[in-house]
């Protein structure tokens, strides 16, 4: 399989204290990659690192084919980004926040054009094009948050947290997202807090104390641990941890 994601002993300090250790790993392209930590276990300074935002410290990694030191510009245009807060502006309309987030990616006029059609259609939000985000159901606003953020075709989209505050039935409704958008060839690095979510990726990655404790498959992981649930799993490890956030 091919791989979009590689780090060789990927690391990041703060002075004397060590965030991220060594961080050794591969992402196929269009695999869901689960990466969980508990809070201080170092997962968002590896994100940060992973999408050109922070600079690390020593080791080596390729992001979609570029560069981590030399080549951040060139990595933000080919990810996408959603956050937790959904990354949307309660200000603009539906049409608005896609046409925005379209051009920050450099699609051109006649594509913005065409995606924004193309979106509102898909997301059956033909009538609501120009209603205010903020009136938007939650479930709606995470839906049409996650469709921006993968608006220009990335090869890979990050997610931080995404399904955080919303309920189990709309949770695995973005969850069908997810899976279409992994099928279509998207890479899918998630962040999540829900143990059953975990579940749903094909390999997961476990950080405690700024080092990768455990990665493979969930059925891998429960497996080698001996447990019932990737809950188990989990913390079975993450109690292991020294430090806080």
């Amino acid at each position: 399989m091919e791989t979009v994601i590689t780090t060789d002993k990927l690391t990041k300090r703060f002075g004397s204290f060590v965030a991220a250790s060594e961080l050794s790993f591969e992402v196929h392209r269009g695999e869901i990659f689960g990466f969980l930590g508990a809070n201080g276990a170092g997962k968002t300074t590896a994100m940060r690192m992973l999408c050109g935002l922070l600079t690390p410290s020593s080791g080596k990694a390729r992001i979609a084919g570029f560069d981590i030191y030399h080549e951040t510009e060139k990595i933000k245009r080919n990810i996408g980004y959603m956050s937790q807060k959904f990354s949307l502006y309660d200000d603009l309309t539906v049409s608005e926040n896609i046409r925005f987030y379209a051009g920050i990616y450099g699609m051109s006029i006649p594509a913005i054009k065409q995606k924004t059609k193309e979106l509102l259609e898909e997301l059956q939000l033909v009538n609501e094009a120009k209603t205010l985000v903020r009136e938007l159901p939650l479930g709606w606003k995470q839906k049409l948050a996650f469709s921006v953020s993968i608006v220009h075709d990335p090869e890979i989209v990050f997610l931080d947290e995404p399904t955080g505050g919303v309920d189990p039935v709309t949770r695995r409704q973005f969850w069908d997202l997810i899976y279409a958008a992994a099928d279509k060839g998207v890479t899918i690095f998630v962040t999540t807090h829900y143990m059953d979510e975990a579940e749903y990726c094909n390999r997961v990655s476990i950080m405690v104390d700024g080092v990768i404790a455990a990665l493979d498959s969930p059925a891998g992981l429960k497996h080698q641990y001996g447990n019932q649930s990737m809950e188990d799993v989990f913390y079975e490890l993450a109690r292991k941890a020294k430090r806080g956030e």
